[in-house]
């Protein structure tokens, strides 16, 4: 079978790396440092937050050039910071106001049709707004690893001609269902390597995945933001993702690791783009 690599126009052993950013839009902080890692740091794409409060001023900031996807967003995991559906979407609010704060609480009561109603929304959103998507990537994971909800998942990557994020990490055993491959039987590209179980602020997560690169393409992500009074009101992880913003644009030893790798830097674009073309 021909590899990822291969197909991307290298050999087998290729290295590819994407540093992605997530929610973009999610705050002013997290529009401020995700641009800042796109232009003057590492990092390689973002995925954009649409039914988050900033979404729409990150669209109005965003370039042609960046590379940008649709974080798919269901949940709202902040106490006292609730934002929720731009759809008619009874089964996605909580009892609090906006989307429900926990995974489990989301797997029990959304409908699959209501989910597929709103992610389409927030893709065709974002395409509304100007934004040229070039990936799907779920918040949280919560519709890639639930048979009923990654059927919505890989039907709008279907429609919208999108390479989508999915775990490596996790085996079609312990989903549940080969989720890789069913993609894979549709013609949907996405990441050699990825590693879903993501903690901000973990510098040496990040510095031990870019040391151990594999052959293919494989996606690290981060959350950084610049430091500001509003995010660090909306969550105590805030100095993690503060951390992260550092660690993508000014640390010295992320970018020699990189360098020493021999990586190819690419974004969601380049397989976007070679995926269509195929």
């Amino acid at each position: 079978m021909t590899t990822l690599a291969e197909r991307l126009g290298h050999a087998a052993d290729t290295k590819y790396v994407i540093i992605s950013c997530d929610d973009l839009g999610s705050c002013h902080a997290a529009n401020e440092g995700v641009f800042d890692a796109l232009r003057h740091g590492v990092a390689t794409c973002a995925s954009l937050m649409v039914p988050a409060p900033w979404a729409r001023h990150a669209a109005m900031q965003a370039q042609p050039t960046d590379d940008i996807g649709v974080h798919l967003t269901l949940n709202c995991e902040h106490p006292a910071y609730r934002f929720g559906p731009i759809t008619h979407a009874p089964t996605l609010l909580s009892g609090e106001g906006g989307f429900p704060r926990t995974v489990d609480d989301l797997w029990e009561h959304a409908d699959p049709a209501e989910v597929l109603r709103e992610c389409r929304a927030q893709i065709e959103r974002a395409m509304a707004w100007g934004i040229d998507v070039t990936h799907l990537a779920p918040h949280l994971s919560v519709i890639t690893l639930r048979p009923e909800f990654f059927d919505v998942y890989l039907e709008l990557a279907v429609e919208f001609r999108l390479p989508i994020r999915l775990p490596s990490t996790i085996s079609a055993e312990q989903a549940g269902f080969p989720f890789r491959r069913l993609a894979e039987e549709e013609g949907i590209w996405f990441p050699d390597h990825f590693d879903h179980d993501w903690r901000a602020g973990s510098r040496d997560r990040v510095y031990d995945a870019v040391r151990t690169l594999r052959p293919g393409v494989t996606e690290i992500h981060v959350q950084p933001v610049i430091d500001s009074p509003e995010v660090r009101a909306i969550t105590d992880a805030a100095p993690l993702w503060i951390d992260d913003h550092e660690l993508v644009t000014a640390d010295a030893t992320m970018r020699t690791l990189l360098a020493e790798s021999g990586a190819v830097p690419i974004g969601y674009r380049t397989l976007r783009d070679a995926m269509r073309a195929e």
